[in-house]
Order: C-alpha cells, then structure tokens, then sequence
C-alpha cells in the first residue's frame, strides 16, 4: 500500500513540477500538438493586418489572466494530492467548492474576454478564436483527470493478507 502511494504521490509531483516548469500549459499543449499554443491561435485565425495589433495585445492581456487561473488549478491539483489519502467529507467538499469557484472564473474570463475580441475582431472570429481555446482547455484538462486518480480509488488496491498459519 505505502509503496503505491508513493508512485501516485510521486505522480503528482511530476505533473506539478511539468506544469509549473513549462509555464502552465504551453509543454502539454507542445506534446499534443508539436507547437506553441501562440503558433496555433496564430495558424487558426484569420485576422486582417490592420486588425492585427490590437488582436495581438488583447491576447496577451488575456493569456496572463488565464494562466493566472491555470496557476490556481496547480494549486488545487496539489491540495488534492496532500489531502489524497486523508480526504474525508469536509476537505472532498472544499476541494469541490474551490473547483467550481475556478470554473465559475474561467467562465467569467472568457465572457469578459469574447465581448472584448468581439469588438475587435468581430463575433464570428472571436467565436473561432474561443472554439479553440475550448477545444485545448478540454483537452488539458482531459491530460491532468488521466493522471489523477479517482477519489476512493486507492482502495481498490487494498490486498487483504491471509492470517498467519499456525
């Protein structure tokens, strides 16, 4: 038991430290699609020159919000694997709690954020712009559940031992 609780302690550990080394994101998004997140907003949009500037700035203010989120999911991520093997109701219900006020933020952000590139580059290209954001989210986020166990799920592994023969 304690021997598997190290591999998945050590298993959080190593994502953690990835994501917080790779600067949040940008390495998973490497591995699953060979380039910067930046290259494929880039590769995906259609944005005219002159447009180009203001679409740019914009991005970036947006990008350091979200990744400032994607700091708070690391910090979540890491809650729960220092409460893994002692999680009881009440910290199952915080972690819970803080998730879902995450969410609520991501949302919020990219509402905030749609209006904004709305306006520079139109809804139809700020709808292709966040289709994509989507489509990387879901799948980031689909990356980190892959490696993160279900809660209880350690105790599928307990192994009652047969008592002593006398």
């Amino acid at each position: 038991m304690k021997k598997i609780q190290l591999i998945i302690c050590a298993l959080f550990c190593s994502v953690i430290v990835n994501a917080q080394s790779n600067k949040e994101d940008i390495a998973l998004i490497q591995a699953m699609f060979g380039k910067e997140k930046k290259a494929l907003v880039s590769e995906f949009m259609t944005i005219p020159d002159a447009k180009k500037d203001a679409f740019w700035k914009l991005y970036d203010e947006y990008e350091d919000k979200r990744k400032a989120l994607g700091q708070e999911r690391i910090s979540l991520i890491e809650a729960y694997a220092g409460d893994y093997t002692s999680l009881d109701d009440k910290k199952a219900t915080s972690l819970m709690t803080r998730k879902f006020a995450l969410l609520d933020k991501f949302t919020k952000l990219q509402q905030t954020y749609y209006t904004k590139f709305s306006t520079v580059i139109g809804g139809l290209q700020a709808s292709k712009l966040f289709q994509l954001e989507d489509y990387l989210e879901n799948n980031i986020r689909l990356y980190i559940q892959e490696q993160i166990p279900f809660v209880g799920e350690l105790d599928k592994t307990k192994v009652e031992l047969p008592a002593p023969k006398q």
